[in-house]
């Protein structure tokens, strides 16, 4: 399938409107909110350790999670820790090396990792001796093989030239910017005031250091924006020329993140003009060069994410798109998810119970899922979904022995709506997302989840759109 275009686009409000209802991101399936307790550490360990059970030895993905900003951004729904305390780190970071230690001493077959992503939070809380110390705990447990995925999320408004030139010595290759928006009014009323200026000298610095790919990610929705101010945001991205951008749509639930309480309901755009908003998004991106890959993701013609999509081989995870779908994922430090064979884990949520169970040599796991066959299927299902719009039927029934249309009448029914409204066609074959559902593909991914057709309530997500 190929990459999106503008001109593929189908921008109907009244389309938009009745199917832009609120529904997951589908970083996972089944979704971390359906993760149990009964899932535990002990069953994160029997995973760990059975990961060559059949003689499958799949490459690792690594996910280090540091949960300390400076200041707060109103509109962020991450596990974060406000705080100016560098001790706070230290201490947190002689933990992390507790738990590389035991994961890794539970981890059957190989310790190469082909892929290395530090979030949080701002991975770039840290020192530079603080981040050499980390990655130094990393490679004692793990080899980062060469030419592998490193990257770092970076907060422009918190890292010195210098700091860029050692994240490259580090063995980092990619960076992605928070930038969110440049308008004035927008920054003060988010609580996040960053200047283009040091925002394009944090890319030009990534540059000189070798850096492979510099993303920026964009927010659209956020209280006091307007097209206009946007339009500016993205004369400026434009100019700078990040090599992939990510255009997230603000998820606005002040009953479950309390900083966004603090924005007022007049200052919001509204639905139409968030429309409107990403509508121009997607317009002035394509037109200067960049690939739709979908949903929220553009990168140029030449990237590997477009690459990837080309040949059938983008994948999505905990952090976006991705070009590696074979990985198991260890993740480490608090709230971090694991995906390991078929399951998923996630661990605890607070410093406290981090450092309590590591004290105790207990991995730090709470909840997860050991994946059905059920669910492996509906994961193949919203993965081809999401990375490529299309799904094969033939290929389904092969690889998991089923009769697609006896398993699935219920959500073929569903289907058939959306294909009399132009969202896709349905076929013996093929599902197809047409270009009046590339939008909505969240919404079309929803009908194959079983947990949301049991349980209708969906107030803990936002809208699709």
């Amino acid at each position: 399938m190929n990459a999106t275009s503008f001109q593929d686009l189908v921008f109907d409000p009244q389309l938009i409107s009745r199917f832009d209802v609120s529904g997951p991101r589908y970083t996972s399936y089944p979704t971390a909110d359906r993760f149990v307790e009964a899932f535990d550490a002990e069953a994160h360990r029997l995973w760990l350790s059975k990961r060559t059970a059949g003689g499958i030895n799949r490459p690792l993905s690594l996910y280090v999670h540091l949960p300390f900003c400076n200041t707060i951004c109103y509109y962020c729904a991450c596990n974060k820790i406000i705080t100016k305390d560098h001790g706070r780190s230290a201490k947190y970071l002689r933990y992390l090396d507790k738990e590389l230690a035991l994961q890794a001493g539970h981890l059957e077959g190989s310790h190469d990792a082909v892929q290395l992503h530090w979030g949080g939070g701002t991975p770039t809380f840290l020192s530079r001796d603080e981040m050499r110390q980390l990655i130094d705990s990393i490679r004692r447990h793990f080899r980062l093989l060469p030419n592998g995925e490193y990257s770092i999320e970076v907060d422009p408004r918190r890292v010195e030239m210098e700091t860029v030139a050692l994240l490259a010595e580090l063995g980092f290759n990619r960076m992605s910017l928070g930038v969110q928006d440049f308008d004035a009014d927008v920054q003060k009323t988010v609580n996040r005031i960053q200047s283009v200026e040091e925002t394009e000298n944090v890319v030009k610095a990534a540059r000189a250091s070798g850096f492979k790919s510099v993303s920026i990610d964009l927010i659209y929705g956020l209280p006091k924006q307007n097209v206009a101010s946007f339009d500016r945001t993205l004369e400026e991205v434009i100019r700078i020329s990040p090599d992939r951008l990510s255009v997230y749509s603000y998820a606005h639930l002040p009953s479950l993140f309390k900083p966004q309480r603090r924005f007022q309901d007049a200052d919001m755009p509204s639905a139409d003009a968030k429309l409107q908003i990403l509508q121009l998004a997607i317009r002035r991106l394509t037109e200067a060069g960049y690939v739709f890959i979908g949903m929220d993701h553009f990168a140029k013609p030449d990237d590997e994410l477009t690459v990837a999509q080309r040949q059938g081989r983008l994948h999505r995870n905990f952090q976006g798109y991705s070009t590696h779908a074979e990985c198991d994922m260890m993740s480490f430090g608090i709230s971090a998810i694991s995906k390991i064979g078929p399951s998923y884990c996630q661990n605890v949520k607070t410093l406290d119970e981090y450092y309590d169970r590591l004290d105790n040599g207990i991995l730090p796991a709470y909840r997860g899922i050991e994946l059905t066959a059920d669910d492996l299927l509906r994961r193949s299902i919203i993965q081809a979904l999401m990375c490529h719009f299309e799904v094969s039927i033939e290929a389904l029934e092969i690889a998991h022995l089923i009769d697609f249309k006896r398993y699935f009448a219920a959500e073929i029914a569903d289907l058939r709506e959306m294909e009399a409204s132009g969202l896709l066609t349905l076929d013996d074959k093929w599902i197809t997302v047409q270009p009046g559902g590339r939008l909505l593909v969240r919404a079309i991914a929803m009908v194959f989840d079983r947990y949301l057709r049991s349980d209708r309530e969906r107030v803990r997500y936002s809208k699709v759109i």
